[in-house]
């Protein structure tokens, strides 16, 4: 589902293992085994995110991808 937003930047809202429900724009980068690999661009740090952990998504309008 995400693959066609590789190196592009999303939005999403996240709900962790611990129960936190963030939302957070990420650049997606990889997706392996329903493992998102991107760069939180809040923090600039990366991070790996479960598909199965996201609750809703959209695709950032109007910026494509992040040069850190």
């Amino acid at each position: 589902m995400f693959e066609k937003y590789l190196e592009q930047i999303i939005e999403i809202i996240y709900e962790d293992r611990k129960g936190n429900i963030t939302q957070r724009k990420i650049q997606i980068h990889s997706i392996r085994d329903q493992r998102i690999r991107a760069t939180c661009l809040e923090t600039g740090k990366p991070r790996v995110f479960n598909e199965h952990n996201i609750l809703s998504w959209r695709p950032e309008k109007g910026r494509r991808t992040y040069a850190s």
